[in-house]
């Protein structure tokens, strides 16, 4: 495994308080051990043997969120189920000893096997195959998860079901801590809002925007992101290869930031990336667009690298990212003073960009 180096950058250093929750973010779910197939020229044909010139291994569902938020410099919390296995142990210690990521409210699940996600990358688009098991339930557990209560903190990451109230959401919500809502694909084909019952404790809800249209019957993303605001106080809505747009319902303002273009080695993951960077930029108190840009900015660096939560960048990355592209001849400096907000933030020190992290297998055997 190769451990990534701790973060150079608190964003939250001018809004840090006494007193403040011992945590800025709370996120629970389920982590699977992600095993990415990357350069493949098509998706596999049946009958067929397809060899990938690419392969990565690393901790991924909620982990990818969990790793994104803490090499972004913020204080993380994970409750989650890991199985006693191999696999269970490796994204123990990656999340844990790689990349603080605390988990006093995460458990051992004996004789439970973990998840497992096999993900394949082509063309700029993944195909993927889950197997996995539901853990032991817990009565006290925040979706399963662990049998902690969850810690008090500055925000929650959310993801919402159809249909479902997760108690925890509206217990954290009531101590003060700021709901962030991300949504997956609903596999009921209602797409009825009320069906999520917990919007009404968020703060924000970042939905792409093929849900988003959904979810409101409209016609036009745009559209969907103000409908939305009748139902939560801001809608954030990411537009793929257009960028993002956002609507604050309390005070009427709207922001849109083009995407940055990249070129795509793997999607994975870049959703709890963009997440992750704008649940950052609004803790530290940015306006509404810098909070949009740097989600974005984010996510276009992580796509650039295979595996969802190796892939997540740091301010390393970023502070890369700003010196290479301002050595561009022939940049838009319209483009350039969108982030140039960042240059009060970024660490000094250079490194190479952009960095390969994933490796192949997931541990050594050590020798004799």
């Amino acid at each position: 495994m190769v451990v990534p180096a701790q973060p150079t950058v608190d964003p939250l250093k001018a809004a840090r308080r006494a007193g403040d929750p011992p945590c800025d973010v709370f996120l629970t779910g389920t982590v699977f051990l992600d095993i990415i197939f990357t350069g493949l020229d098509s998706a596999p044909v049946r009958g067929t043997e397809s060899w990938a010139r690419g392969m990565g291994s690393s901790p991924g569902g909620v982990a990818n969120m969990a790793t994104a938020l803490a090499r972004l410099g913020l204080h993380t919390s994970l409750a989650a189920a890991f199985g006693d296995d191999h696999y269970g142990e490796y994204c123990w210690d990656a999340l844990e000893q790689g990349e603080g990521i605390d988990l006093v409210t995460s458990r051992t699940v004996p004789g439970w096997h973990s998840p497992v996600t096999v993900s394949m990358a082509y063309e700029g688009e993944r195909t993927m195959v889950s197997h996995g098991h539901e853990p032991p339930p817990d009565a006290d557990a925040p979706d399963g998860g662990a049998p902690h209560r969850p810690p008090r903190a500055r925000a929650a990451v959310a993801a919402l079901t159809p249909g479902t109230r997760a108690p925890w959401i509206a217990e954290t919500a009531r101590s003060g801590t700021r709901i962030f809502a991300d949504v997956g694909w609903d596999d009921t084909g209602r797409w009825d809002l009320a069906g999520l019952a917990d919007l009404e404790h968020c703060e924000a809800f970042l939905p792409n925007a093929a849900e988003a249209m959904r979810y409101t019957g409209t016609s036009c993303p745009r559209a969907a992101a103000r409908a939305l605001t009748e139902h939560v106080p801001l809608a954030v809505v990411t537009l793929g290869a257009e960028g993002a747009y956002a609507v604050d319902g309390r005070t009427g303002e709207t922001a849109e930031v083009p995407a940055i273009e990249v070129e795509a080695l793997d999607p994975t993951g870049a959703g709890d990336v963009f997440v992750a960077g704008f649940v950052t930029g609004t803790l530290a108190g940015w306006p509404l667009a810098d909070r949009l840009a740097f989600a974005g900015l984010t996510a276009a660096l992580s796509v650039q690298e295979f595996g969802g939560s190796l892939s997540a960048p740091g301010w390393a990355e970023v502070g890369a990212w700003w010196r290479t592209v301002r050595e561009v001849d022939d940049q838009d400096p319209v483009a350039l003073r969108r982030y140039r907000f960042l240059e009060d933030l970024l660490p000094a020190a250079a490194r190479p960009w952009p960095l390969r992290r994933a490796v192949p297998t997931i541990g050594f055997g050590r020798s004799a």
